[in-house]
């Protein structure tokens, strides 16, 4: 049964309870008055019952509605499901098919590719190793060459070393004689001495008969003094040279196997270059030349000589200068030879110097000399510029006037009279030479 109504009816039970207690308590009239007070009431109710009763049948066809269309929707989802299973299903199949033949596409056309590329790339790689394998070629063919010259010139050079090794027998025995020589003979020893004093002097760039003299001699209170070279320095100056130091005693001791033998050998070597420093200061051979160098050079032909004797008398060298003899081996004699050949050139430099500085004074004073010419003939020429507009002047206002006067009365000749202009321009007056007092005159002038 219907909630509503069962609440309807005890509703109008209460109501005929109050109607039945009130009818009791009072008055008939009072409780016609409520009774249809009370049904007037319960119409109402009535009214709104059957308003609601009328919401309630609505609600529930629209709650029928409802739940048909839920249940309809529900059928529509369920039926959108099984399409929507069915459509993956398609296109997952569809997809599988495309993507299968799409890799089956690609793998062919990659396998196309990849053969024409390996085609193309072998190609290439043949265009790249050809040139490279000629090149190989031709470098093999070149270390054959190079070997085969390698071959012929290391038989060339077992030939040059033999003969090296020949020619060294030659120099030793050479050298032998040439000991042999300087041991026995003083004459040989001297020349050996002067021809290596030339040579250096000739390595250091100075000339023979120019720069230095051989074969010089000289009187003196003590006889002929024979010096080996007189080196001729710039102002005059004369710088004597001696090469006649003996060196006996230093190849006796190269010779010498006992070390105490070589080495009074080498203390009798330092001995004899001193005693051959003490006649050359004793000498005075700068006292024999004019303009002579307040020393004389001893030219010892080797280093080792010097050295050897210094290693036993280390206080010859100074001992000699104090003597005005100055020991020289080839480097320090090249040294002070180069020296004198600067000097010359230095003093050619300056000669030819002084020589330009004259030309050029000359040429200038030549120069100015042509510049006055020049002058005065442009200052003639403005007079004549001058002497010629006057003239052209006079003429025009004196002459041609009366000229043309015999034109106009029929008196003229075939030939018209030229017309006369004056020259305008005048020689332009040469600044650059002039001093700058005439050039400032000039300019006032102007």
């Amino acid at each position: 049964m219907d909630p509503f109504l069962i609440l309807t009816a005890l509703g109008g039970l209460a109501i005929g309870a109050v109607i039945g207690w009130l009818l009791g308590k009072q008055g008939a009239a009072r409780a016609e008055a409520s009774v249809e007070s009370l049904r007037m009431q319960l119409d109402a109710v009535r009214e709104e019952r059957d308003a609601a009763l009328n919401e309630v049948k609505s609600g529930s066809a629209e709650l029928a509605r409802l739940r048909a269309e839920a249940e309809h929707f529900a059928q529509r989802m369920k039926d959108l499901e099984d399409s929507k299973d069915k459509l993956v299903a398609q296109f997952r199949e569809v997809g599988d098919k495309m993507l299968e033949k799409a890799q089956q596409d690609f793998l062919e056309k990659a396998g196309a590719r990849f053969s024409e590329a390996d085609k193309e790339s072998q190609s290439k790689l043949r265009s790249l190793v050809t040139p490279i394998q000629q090149l190989l070629e031709e470098q093999k063919k070149k270390i054959d060459a190079v070997e085969k010259e390698r071959v012929d010139h290391y038989a060339g050079l077992k030939a040059v070393v033999e003969q090296v090794r020949q020619g060294q027998g030659q120099v030793r025995d050479e050298t032998r004689n040439l000991v042999n020589a300087l041991r026995s003979s003083p004459k040989a020893r001297g020349r050996w001495g002067e021809q290596s004093l030339r040579n250096v002097l000739e390595q250091a760039g100075l000339a023979e008969h120019t720069d230095y003299e051989t074969e010089v001699s000289v009187d003196s209170d003590e006889g002929r003094l024979r010096p080996d070279a007189v080196v001729n320095l710039p102002g005059g100056r004369k710088l004597v040279v001696d090469a006649k130091c003996s060196l006996n005693a230093f190849i006796d001791a190269n010779d010498e196997v006992d070390d105490d033998r070589r080495d009074a050998h080498l203390q009798a070597h330092a001995a004899s270059l001193r005693n051959h420093a003490q006649q050359l200061g004793s000498k005075s051979y700068w006292a024999q030349f004019d303009d002579s160098a307040d020393y004389v050079v001893m030219y010892i032909p080797g280093e080792h000589f010097l050295t050897a004797a210094l290693e036993k008398d280390s206080g010859l060298w100074d001992w000699a200068f104090e003597k005005k003899v100055l020991l020289a081996t080839p480097t320090n004699l090249v040294a002070i030879a180069r020296t004198v050949a600067s000097v010359w050139k230095q003093e050619k430099l300056a000669k030819e110097a002084g020589q330009i500085a004259q030309l050029g004074r000359d040429l200038h004073q030549r120069i100015a000399t042509m510049a006055e010419h020049v002058a005065t003939m442009g200052l003639n020429l403005g007079r004549a510029n001058n002497a010629y507009n006057k003239m052209v002047g006079s003429l025009e206002s004196q002459v041609m006037t009366q000229a043309k006067r015999f034109e106009d009365l029929g008196a003229g000749s075939s030939k018209e009279l030229p017309d006369l202009s004056h020259v305008e321009a005048a020689p332009r007056v040469l600044t650059k030479l002039a001093a700058p007092k005439e050039r400032a005159n000039d300019e006032d002038v102007a």
